[in-house]
């Protein structure tokens, strides 16, 4: 993010009003500026439970988001704060506050869920907050996450048999954070002290049994460890007297809670050090532009009735990026070309050889700027532009040249001409002189330099156009017999079909030259593009082969809990992601 450009207040992304999700133009413009890769942190939870000011010591103020302190809900919609991250100077922080999910006034749980997604798919960190201690009433509460399957799809066309692999959406969910205000339990089992994230583990175990009853206390903690395998959790002392809460954003903090200030701090570091950077999937990270696509196609797909789609919004994405990866590449060729080239070059070869290390920039520029390219649409656009480029260097060149050469010719050949209108050649032994003139000015044509590849086309186009005068005064004189005049007839002859041989042997180089320029380039293209696939590859596998990773950490603990049907259904994933693993090892340039 520019350093120019700070936030000094929040600002509603997504704006929620009666039930319907629009994107604020004012905040999407504040993304568009933002050129530093994001770290999207986005929090949710009932209303009234203290979002806000979480939200607000992140972003290291009092005051920002709306605190609230009534039973009336403040927040609507999504709320965007972009923010200098404090321990990245190469990030910006975005935080997102949403509204709160349950609220008695709105009476609309499809609108929550929608809300509970997008607050998913933005985020790097997915923060869940709520009071008092994870039983099942908080579980139940968190029935948003059972219903993300029916509410966010992975890919736009789903697998053979018609069902999305968890391990889909585990490559692109952002890491779980889930946070207990008000906590008044002490952390302990069995007479052992355990962690805050053992606490969350041992919540988060499953309940044997085939009964209704056992399926829906399982659901949600399946889903929260399928769809999240990083999970983090924090608990939170009261932070003051509740006759005090609705002064919360005005106190300091040796007047709250010493061990919610410790708490506080705690969380904050954590966000700090180990938010990633929102990164879909490919590796692709994200900046504040990509962000507002992304913003963009998730809400204009659930406004129009479809589910949001990760795999659409990327290929939006890339469609807009290669686009202008395509621009950026072109305006570096020509500003390199523009820098290095000065026509007319005295060899084609020499043009081209610009031309192909200005090219091989672009390609790279292009590849450095470029993602998803499927079928290699945007970079074939880019080589018929470059092409055209070459092409068009090669026409203003000739002309170039050929404008140069001939204003050299006639200031060098208009003595001769003026000459032979005085008829200083008309008299006997006038070819003779006439002949060692045109010789005499020939060589200074020759010796002027940078005439470019026209010069020896254009000086036998000025010597042909004369060749009637030149006849004319061999045929007047008197000194030459004519058995002379017509062996310097002969001669001239000769000198022109050398001439024309000579010019069409290099007509021959120059097309052989552009036929190896054309085998070059296409070959410079693959060349790039098969390394980007490597790349890209090499970075699937890793993904691949981290949620393979999870996966199994999954099924261990699945068996040890004794959990066979679950196991045999995560084996099933397991498979799955192992071929596919396979398949893109396999995966070769055709």
């Amino acid at each position: 993010m520019a350093s120019a450009i700070h936030m000094p207040e929040p600002l509603c992304l997504i704006e929620n009003t009666n039930g319907r999700l629009v994107a604020n133009p004012k905040a999407l413009t504040i993304l568009s500026a933002i050129t530093q890769p994001v770290v999207v942190v986005a929090i949710v939870g009932l209303y009234r439970t203290g979002k806000s000011y979480l939200m607000n010591k992140l972003a290291g103020k009092s005051k920002g988001f709306s605190l609230g302190s009534t039973v009336q809900t403040h927040t609507k919609g999504i709320w965007m704060w972009c923010v200098p991250h404090p321990r990245r100077p190469n990030r910006t922080l975005v935080l997102l506050d949403t509204e709160g999910l349950g609220d008695v006034e709105k009476g609309d749980n499809q609108n929550d869920s929608w809300i509970f997604a997008l607050a998913i798919l933005l985020s790097s960190t997915f923060v869940y907050n709520s009071k008092g201690t994870i039983n099942q009433q908080a579980m139940d509460q968190l029935h948003y996450v059972t219903e993300l399957t029916d509410r966010i799809r992975a890919k736009s066309s789903p697998e053979e048999d018609g069902v999305e692999d968890s391990a889909d959406f585990v490559s692109f969910f952002p890491d779980f954070v889930w946070t207990l205000r008000d906590f008044s339990l002490d952390l302990e089992t069995d007479g052992q002290c355990i962690t805050p994230d053992e606490y969350l583990e041992n919540s988060l175990k499953l309940k044997k049994g085939t009964s209704e009853k056992d399926k829906m206390f399982n659901l949600p903690r399946l889903c929260i460890r399928k769809f999240f395998p990083n999970k983090k959790c924090f608990i939170f002392d009261r932070p003051t007297q509740r006759k005090q809460l609705s002064r919360l954003e005005e106190l300091r903090d040796d007047e709250l809670d010493s061990e919610f200030v410790h708490q506080a701090a705690l969380f904050c570091a954590y966000i700090f050090s180990n938010s990633k950077t929102k990164t879909l999937s490919g590796g692709i990270k994200v900046n504040g532009p990509r962000l507002e696509t992304l913003v963009l196609t998730y809400v204009s797909a659930i406004s129009s009735g479809d589910l949001p789609c990760m795999e659409n919004a990327v290929l939006a994405l890339a469609e807009i990026e290669n686009s202008a990866a395509v621009q950026k590449a072109i305006a570096h060729y020509d500003q390199q070309m523009d820098q290095k080239v000065q026509l007319p070059t005295e060899t084609l070869q020499e043009l081209l050889d610009l031309h192909g290390a200005c090219e091989r920039e672009a390609i790279t520029v292009f590849m450095k700027n470029s993602f998803k390219d499927v079928d290699q649409v945007f970079q074939k656009k880019l080589a018929a532009q470059l092409n055209k480029k070459r092409d068009d260097f090669c026409k203003q060149n000739l002309k170039e040249s050929s404008d140069r050469c001939k204003a050299l010719l006639k200031d060098i050949f208009t003595p001769l001409e003026e000459g032979v209108k005085q008829g200083v050649y008309s008299k006997p032994g006038g070819y003779r002189l006439f002949m060692e003139k045109i010789q005499e000015l020939k060589k200074q044509y020759d010796q002027e330099p940078r005439k470019g590849i026209q010069a020896e086309e254009v000086l036998q186009e000025y010597l042909k156009s004369k060749e009637s005068v030149t006849d004319a005064i061999l045929q007047t004189d008197q000194t030459l017999s004519e058995k002379e005049k017509l062996i310097e007839v002969e001669r001239a002859k000769a000198e022109a079909a050398q001439a024309a041989t000579k010019m069409l042997e290099e007509m021959q180089i120059k097309n052989q030259q552009m036929m190896e320029q054309k085998e070059k380039s296409h070959q410079e293209h693959v060349r790039q593009l098969t390394e980007k696939m490597e790349n890209d590859r090499a970075q699937l596998q890793e993904e691949q082969e981290r949620t393979l990773s999870l996966k199994l950490e999954e099924q261990a603990r699945l068996l040890k809990e004794g959990f066979q049907n679950e196991n045999k259904r995560l084996q099933d994933e397991i498979q799955k992601l192992r071929k596919k693993k396979e398949q893109a090892g396999k995966c070769v340039l055709s």
